[in-house]
């Protein structure tokens, strides 16, 4: 019998490709994104400290807020979670980030968010 692999592991193939040439510092920090089928994740990470900057997300209360109340796609509701993650590294100082997409295409929901980030002011 063969054994079918998951789309899953097929992603985090990708992903440790990607890692393996994409590092963040604490100058140029690294957007790592996780999307889920409801929910997307976005966080800066400074891989030398290995330590997390700033993140947003779908579940937080401050993108709560954001978006309560309207009735918004997955792919606008990604990209105000971008908004939300590019104005925190503007306000921490942070104008250029290295994007991760996470071993997802660059599509949907994840280019949203990256559009997001960039109409917040900070350039990849």
């Amino acid at each position: 019998m063969i054994k079918k692999k998951s789309r899953n592991l097929a992603r985090k193939r990708r992903h440790l490709t990607v890692r393996k040439k994409i590092t963040g510092t604490a100058e140029v920090p690294r957007v790592s994104v996780f999307r889920s089928a409801r929910h997307i994740y976005a966080q800066l990470v400074d891989d030398r400290a290995e330590v997390t900057l700033i993140q947003a997300s779908t579940m937080f209360p401050e993108t709560k807020k954001r978006l309560s109340g309207e009735n918004m796609k997955k792919t606008e509701i990604a990209k105000e979670v971008g908004k939300h993650l590019g104005e925190m590294a503007v306000e921490k100082g942070i104008t250029r980030v290295r994007f991760d997409r996470g071993g997802y295409a660059y599509h949907g929901r994840v280019r949203s968010l990256a559009d997001g980030i960039r109409e917040a002011g900070v350039e990849f």
